[in-house]
């Protein structure tokens, strides 16, 4: 049988559909258990490839015949050779396009609604690595919030809607990916907004966006509030879009609230976080759709695939908005933290401009999951 390629997209479509998929990852078992596709319904086997150097026979009893299987490994070659051995089984097995190296880089634009004069928000879901990032179109224009390096992709797809990129914004300093909005603003003329208080050592112009900025996308007059919200940088920015949606970047999660630690404040930060989510976010309308800067697990996509929920059922369901007790709340964020992200010193300063990594070299400091977010 003849093996095929399987596109990250194609694999999205499954994780969105919560179709069943076999996944036979063939990574080292460290790398798999540290991040792996994430699916409702897959079902996974992990043997490092070079166990399989001599031939499949050793594992057949651990791959399903009657299921749809995918081979994984880190950049497509191994997968290749893999699921060529298990086509010669008669299986129905395809292999990983690109590998994970491309599974991290995939973004799947999703609209999420209608805005109230005619325009447009989309939300870009980076499936493998969690990050949310936006498009807010009105009458020929669109701005974007909290892109990845990926600066094509919004490029193209603004392209192909007929739009002019007008405004770029980073809701903060990132320090778990790397930021496309220079390279966007470069590329399109759009200006490049950025939080002063995260941008203290930046080394390139960008215009300051601070509490109370109204920025207008087309003629029909859609404001973007920016709301001052630190907590997880000193900068963290949130805006209120269309009083319809809260895009919250880091501070607020469907599931999770900011870590502060990033930047080595977490004892500093943690009284402005709690300020950020207890008083500020308490002022705004419980209708508005909170639309996080990223995605923790995948049992947070909606059935459309979104990352939405209603800022009232936040209130009410995510844990890290309801701790009373000021001493436990800072407990929970400074001392239960994931581990640091992958290179995040290097990418915060990238996002800096103080280093300019080649493409291959930025790909190697995003590898791995998201970890944004305080468990």
């Amino acid at each position: 049988m003849t093996i095929k390629p399987m596109t990250a997209k194609e694999v999205t479509k499954k994780v969105i559909n919560k179709d069943e998929l076999f996944i036979l990852d063939v990574r080292n078992e460290g790398d798999f258990k540290d991040w792996k596709i994430e699916g409702e319904n897959f079902n996974y086997y992990n043997i490092p490839y070079f166990e399989l150097l001599d031939g499949v026979e050793g594992i057949m009893d651990k791959i399903p015949a009657d299921k749809e299987i995918l081979v994984v490994c880190a950049k497509e070659g191994s997968s290749m050779m893999v699921a060529d051995m298990l086509a010669e089984k008669g299986l129905n097995v395809s292999y990983l396009e690109g590998g994970m190296k491309a599974w991290s880089e995939h973004l799947e634009p999703i609209k999420v609604g209608d805005l109230k004069d005619g325009g447009e928000l989309f939300q870009f879901v980076r499936i493998g690595k969690g990050c949310l990032s936006y498009m807010v179109v009105s009458n020929g224009e669109a701005a974007i919030i909290d892109s990845t390096r990926m600066a094509d992709v919004y490029v193209n797809f603004a392209e192909s809607k007929g739009l002019k990129v007008t405004h770029v914004f980073d809701t903060h300093l990132h320090a778990d990916h790397i930021s496309g909005g220079r390279i966007i603003a470069e590329k399109t003329g759009a200006t490049y907004w950025l939080p002063p208080k995260d941008a203290t050592d930046v080394v390139f112009e960008y215009e300051p966006l601070e509490d109370g900025n109204d920025v207008t996308i087309g003629n029909t007059t859609i404001n973007i509030h920016a709301l001052y919200s630190p907590g997880h940088t000193i900068g963290s920015t949130s805006f209120v879009i269309d009083e319809s949606y809260l895009l919250s970047g880091d501070i607020l999660f469907i599931d999770s609230i900011g870590r502060p630690d990033l930047a080595g404040k977490a004892e500093d930060w943690v009284a402005d976080l709690r300020e950020s989510l207890y008083k500020r976010y308490r002022a705004l309308s419980e209708e508005l759709i909170v639309l996080p800067a990223h995605f923790m697990i995948i049992d947070e996509l909606n059935e459309d695939g979104t990352v939405a929920e209603k800022l009232g059922t936040l209130f009410a369901k995510n844990h890290g908005l309801n701790i009373e007790d000021e001493n436990e709340f800072r407990k929970m964020v400074t001392e239960n933290l994931p581990p640091q992200p992958n290179a995040y010193q290097e990418i915060r300063e990238t996002n800096m401009g103080k280093i300019n990594p080649d493409t291959e070299k930025q790909r190697e400091m995003e590898i791995g999951p998201n970890r944004c977010a305080v468990r």
